[in-house]
């Protein structure tokens, strides 16, 4: 049985939002709970996605748990080890096994750097290896992630979307990393580059034994790569359970709602209506703290069971709770079975 390489527990990264001569002065704002009490745990050679709408926090969570971003408040325990309050100095033998491949490979890649010397710089920021390891260090990467040996005199801005993905691929590999955080990996490429990278990032993973946290809005690809998946709203872990389960049998309403929207208008036009307009399908401020489940406003259950004040009591105890082998869900009255008429059958405040 693989080990635990990486458990985060009860994870805060809160900001605060400053408006105005008075919040500046004071240092007083409204407190934004990026994330908000988040535990979760990625064995050896295992991927776990992680799945949510835009400003959810699954790209904070990801900068976090590579201490890209301090943490306000919890545990990030990497191979048995603390990590969360190590120093610079400290966390420097730790941050090689632990990379990201950002979203944005346009900022994350020098454009004034050709790409033999963007690999040579990730090869040397850990030791001194000769000239002639050098080359065939940098031979073995272009192999693993089947770029040509043409490409390592072009600059960034001459390769095409997949390929950048590969040398993004290529310099995390290069350090050495164990585990990865791929925020957002297959973003703007085509269909069948996204397949590419995908099989690679599992080759690679069945090659290397590596880890990974999958961050990505593609639910389908998200269903393939992962082992295990996380549904996060609004800062919290909602549901997390095996891809499979969590694609087909949801038991947290929002997770059923999101995976709906695939095939379903109805289910696509709840997410829509928040993000459009600035409110919910009800007309309500999806920016409000709701007290208790923060789903509550938009979900079909509570609507049809006449709003229950337990889903919005904040004395109302509300955490992952195990339903099922490593199935967790956060709700006061979880789906079951499948709910297949879920949105037909809602209620209306």
């Amino acid at each position: 049985m693989n080990s635990t390489i990486l458990e985060v527990l009860n994870l805060k990264k809160h900001y605060k939002q400053r408006r105005g001569i008075f919040s500046a002065v004071t240092g007083k704002g409204n407190l934004i709970r990026a994330v908000d009490g988040v535990s979760f745990y990625i064995k050896e050679s295992e991927t776990m996605g992680l799945v949510g709408e835009t400003g959810c926090g699954k790209t904070t969570i990801g900068r976090t748990v590579l201490k890209l971003t301090p943490a306000t408040a919890g545990k990030i325990i990497f191979d048995n080890t603390d990590i969360t309050h190590m120093s610079a100095g400290q966390f420097r033998p730790y941050r090689k096994q632990l990379q990201m491949i950002f979203q944005d490979l346009d900022a994350a890649l020098n454009p004034k750097m050709r790409i033999k010397h963007i690999l040579n710089e990730a090869l040397t920021v850990h030791g001194r290896p000769s000239d002639s390891e050098l080359a065939h260090r940098i031979q073995d990467l272009l192999e693993m992630v089947n770029l040509k040996k043409t490409k390592l005199t072009s600059y960034p801005n001459e390769l095409s979307g997949g390929e950048k993905r590969r040398v993004g691929i290529a310099r995390t590999l290069a350090v050495g990393a164990r585990l990865i955080v791929a925020d957002e990996p297959t973003s703007a490429l085509d269909v069948s580059i996204q397949a590419q990278i995908v099989n690679l990032l599992k080759d690679l993973q069945k090659e290397l034994g590596l880890s990974y946290l999958f961050i990505s809005h593609d639910l389908r690809l998200v269903e393939l790569i992962s082992h295990k998946v996380a549904v996060m709203y609004r800062g919290q872990i909602v549901e997390v359970g095996l891809a499979g389960r969590i694609a087909n049998m949801p038991r947290h309403p929002y997770t059923a709602v999101l995976w709906a929207s695939l095939v379903d208008k109805k289910s696509e036009e709840i997410l829509k209506a928040e993000v459009n307009s600035g409110t919910d399908e009800w007309g309500r401020d999806p920016e409000r703290q709701y007290s208790g489940c923060r789903f509550a406003p938009r979900c079909p259950v509570y609507h049809a069971k006449g709003r229950p004040t337990i889903c919005t009591d904040s004395d109302a105890s509300l955490q992952l709770q195990k339903i099922d082998r490593a199935h967790q869900v956060r709700c006061h009255f979880p789906l079951y079975p499948a709910p297949a008429k879920l949105l037909n059958s809602a209620g209306r405040p």
